[in-house]
């Protein structure tokens, strides 16, 4: 394209994507031949953009200290499709959900229960029930090599995260001791701040062994020196035992410490989205609170649901969410209502080893998309 084309192309974007105007005019950048990309919504994942429209999504991704979009982001794409062509050091917190490596189907229905003399649940007093099943959404959670799987992208997090910039890295107890080697190896082991523990009580329990009731967050920072860490912001929690403290304790609450007991999302909790994997926001918000300040970038790129978009939204915090599943990315549209959300397909996603196949399930409904889905919050 010639200067003077150039020029003219640049003021149609600027006309026609008024909320690109200042992230565009600074950040056009050339596009790789294997990505593609497509602005706003899930049908649109087929279409081929013309040069400028793919110049100007990408430059909506480069998200430098000087060049901000003017939305929040949630982005459809493989995560190592994207993340690479992300400016260094342009995030203050990253939190992520990966996939725990179960070896097991994740499922989550969603059901609607009308009075039935003949219905298959019996409620109380005897009234009888009928379900019927409005949804059903699952993935394998099933890894050849997983942490070949998570080096590239745990690389991807240190080289994104700012100076002062904090790592929760949410697992379980599977994966745990080996991703906490991993994440010595790239980040250095004096970069170590925290093994949190969130601690439910709900699900089944096995009278083979101890029942799991716990995952584990592990908390890296980009440097030991200059992480940013605010106590006092975050929300205090009552006492165990009040009356071994003043009233004046009482009333103010204590911190929490590294064990944090919170419930899951509840079945009929507002927060509810019906994603399998969707944690609570009340463990994420923690996070947020401690480790940003109003007006920092959050990057989630296991997004799922959108927990931290939700969080970051609530405190006045700016995110990039980044899923590779349908499902997740149709939740998070519905609960992020102001979030700009953009497809990214790209011809050489780089998930060889991985063997995981979504399939989600839903009465008189077309079937999703058949790309890698992805675990998240």
């Amino acid at each position: 394209m010639d200067r003077p084309a150039n020029r003219c192309a640049l003021i149609l974007v600027g006309t026609l994507a008024a909320a690109w105007r200042a992230s565009v005019a600074q950040a056009l950048v050339p596009v790789p031949p294997a990505l593609h990309l497509a602005h706003s919504g899930l049908a649109s994942t087929s279409t081929t953009l013309s040069t400028l429209q793919i110049m100007a999504t990408r430059a909506a991704l480069t998200l430098g200290a000087d060049q901000r979009p003017a939305d929040d982001l949630v982005v459809l794409a493989d995560n190592m499709a994207v993340l690479p062509s992300l400016p260094d050091a342009g995030y203050q917190l990253i939190y992520i959900d990966p996939p725990f490596n179960t070896g097991k189907s994740q499922a989550r229905s969603t059901l609607q229960t009308v009075p039935d003399r003949k219905g298959d649940r019996v409620g109380f007093q005897g009234r009888r029930y009928r379900t019927r099943l409005l949804a059903e959404s699952r993935f394998l959670d099933v890894f050849e090599d997983y942490l070949a799987f998570l080096e590239p992208r745990l690389r991807e997090a240190r080289r994104l995260l700012s100076k002062s910039g904090t790592l929760y890295f949410h697992i379980d107890y599977r994966e745990a001791h080996y991703c906490k080697l991993l994440l010595d190896e790239i980040f250095g082991r004096e970069c170590f701040l925290n093994e949190l523990i969130w601690a439910y009580d709900y699900g089944a329990r096995t009278k083979r062994r101890w029942p799991a009731k716990h995952d584990t967050i592990l908390v890296y920072v980009k440097d030991p020196a200059e992480y940013y860490y605010d106590a006092e912001a975050v929300d205090r929690e009552p006492y165990m035992a009040p009356g071994l403290v003043t009233p004046e304790k009482v009333a103010r609450g204590k911190l929490p410490t590294d064990v944090w007991w919170h419930t899951i999302v509840p079945t009929n909790g507002a927060e509810k989205t019906g994603y399998p994997t969707q944690k609570p926001e009340g463990i994420v918000r923690r996070m947020t609170q401690a480790s940003t300040r109003p007006g920092d970038w959050c990057l989630d790129f296991f997004a799922g649901s959108g927990t931290l978009g939700a969080v970051a939204a609530k405190l006045g915090r700016r995110y990039l969410l980044i899923d590779s599943n349908p499902d997740a990315v149709a939740v998070m549209r519905k609960r992020l209502p102001s979030a700009t959300v953009n497809v990214c397909e790209s011809s050489a996603t780089p998930a060889a080893r991985v063997r995981r196949w979504p399939s989600a399930r839903q009465p008189d409904r077309r079937p999703s998309s058949n790309s890698p889905s992805r675990r998240g919050a």
